[in-house]
């Protein structure tokens, strides 16, 4: 199984018991300790956190035993953490680096190792080909013999000062005063009681669901979209809450739910966070985005006059930014939102207290808040579908949509495209839709019906559709003639 571990930006992941064995994390994280070796200083030490999936604990102390064999330092959490505490005390520790044993979101079955870097984030491409290159060298040549010092291994309290950071974020005083009620569902991962905990230690009403320790996450993958979500939003109905946040196996993606049970997107997530954070707030910064999150970003970003950068998917890449620059707020479809504000890297936790804040200052619910930005920035609705296809399909549906000369798609004409990570074509109303169209908001341009985006998955046969316009049904009825359409070919 060795020439099947592969590190990538954000570590390495395996199906528990076949692939992800204790033989297999020792190699991978031999690697990570030869890279801290030659590229780092060995002596600050490295931290080692895990999650709450099956014998993660286990596969953490197999970690720390590798890396100590090297002669390095080791912090081994002492219970189950987020990803982005540890990144944190990484910082803070001045450490060379961090290993986190986490499958993230992925379901029940997978484990994987991270690796985080000295300055408390992904490794940027550099730090990764470092590590793939060791890894190579270990996969060929094994894990030497060499026998584990205990005596470099100490036991560390992750989520004390990790809780103690978070509570300096957000105004307690306007939290209190508003005397909102939230309910709160960690997805039976490592993210569970900290919310819960600092809003109590505030007097803020919550409740948590989902908050035991369960590898199987009751059933669903610990991934924070609508459908894994239902237990949130019957919890969230049958109570008095005024929203509901959740956050995937390692608490580093958010979601959330305004008090009547509609899922609020990551995208509506990102948009609210910047309208506090760059309007209200008026904190300086930029902000960066990955290349498939919603246009109503770009008009919140103009209206603020902060400058928008637009990247590939991958929080990798708003990392590197968020590092050479002065980025006020960073993210990616899926729920990963950073600030500079607390860190460059994921957090849910500390989004999850942002929009608490939001609806506080404002005193106002995260329903009433969207309204008025789609008052003034317009409508938009945001879909995704994952295709799995067929063998070869995948790879003529991004020929067919890379052809610059496409001048319509369902009807529908191209008026100008952009491939910065797959294929983006801006669509403009079909005849058929510009009675649909001219009933949809004033601000919102009618000759712009929207966006399709098509993007392949690197290591599946599976196509992923992206659409955004400025209604749900005309975003839905995109995505299903492109699925139709790429079934077919």
């Amino acid at each position: 199984m060795d020439t099947q571990i592969k590190f990538g930006t954000d570590g390495w992941r395996g199906i528990i018991a076949d692939d992800f064995t204790f033989e297999n994390v020792r190699k991978v994280v031999h690697a990570i300790a030869r890279y801290v070796v030659r590229a780092e200083d060995p002596r600050r030490g490295v931290l080692v956190g895990y999650d709450n999936r099956f014998r993660s604990e286990f596969f953490a102390r197999a970690a720390a035993e590798t890396l100590s064999a090297c002669g390095i330092p080791v912090w081994l959490a002492a219970q189950a953490s987020p990803t982005p505490a540890i990144s944190l005390l990484v910082r803070q520790r001045g450490a060379a680096g961090g290993v986190m044993i986490t499958a993230s979101h992925n379901p029940a079955r997978w484990n994987g190792v991270k690796y985080k870097a000295s300055y408390g984030s992904s490794a940027l491409p550099a730090i990764v080909a470092q590590i793939e290159k060791e890894l190579a060298a270990v996969l060929s040549g094994g894990v030497p013999a060499l026998p584990p010092r205990p005596d470099l291994i100490q036991s560390l309290d992750v989520r004390t000062p990790y809780l103690d950071t978070l509570d300096k974020l957000v105004d307690w005083e306007k939290l209190r005063a508003a005397k909102f009620s939230f309910l709160i569902d960690p997805m039976h991962g490592s993210g569970r009681g900290l919310l819960r905990e600092l809003f109590t230690r505030h007097g803020i009403a919550c409740e948590e669901i989902r908050g035991t320790r369960d590898p199987l996450f009751g059933g669903a993958n610990p991934e924070p979209i609508e459908q894994n979500l239902e237990p949130m939003r019957q919890a969230l109905r049958a109570g008095a809450f005024d929203a509901a946040f959740a956050a995937d196996g390692d608490a580093d993606r958010i979601a959330a739910m305004d008090r009547d049970g509609t899922f609020v997107t990551p995208h509506q997530i990102f948009a609210i966070l910047l309208w506090h954070l760059a309007g209200t707030r008026q904190i300086p910064g930029d902000v960066a985005k990955t290349f498939s999150v919603t246009k109503m970003v770009d008009k919140i970003a103009a209206k603020f006059g902060r400058q928008l950068f637009e990247v590939p998917v991958g929080f990798k890449y708003i990392c590197e930014l968020m590092l050479e620059r002065d980025i006020l707020l960073g993210g990616e479809e899926s729920g990963g939102i950073g600030t500079k504000l607390h860190l460059p890297e994921r957090d849910a936790t500390v989004c999850a207290l942002l929009l608490a804040e939001v609806m506080a200052w404002h005193r106002k619910s995260l329903g009433e808040i969207l309204r008025e930005l789609h008052a003034e920035f317009g409508e938009y609705h945001y879909g995704r579908v994952d295709l799995e296809l067929k063998p070869g399909q995948k790879e003529k549906a991004l020929g067919y949509f890379a052809n610059p000369k496409l001048a319509t798609f369902a009807g529908f004409p191209i008026l100008r495209r952009e491939d910065i990570d797959g294929h983006k074509v801006y669509l403009g109303v079909r005849q058929s839709d510009v009675g649909e169209a001219s009933m949809g908001q004033a601000s919102v341009d009618q000759s712009n019906a929207g966006w399709l985006m098509v993007r392949g998955s690197g290591t599946e046969p599976m196509l992923r559709l992206y659409s955004e316009t400025a209604s749900p049904e005309t975003t839905r009825r995109i995505l299903d003639e492109t699925a139709i359409f790429v079934r077919r070919l």
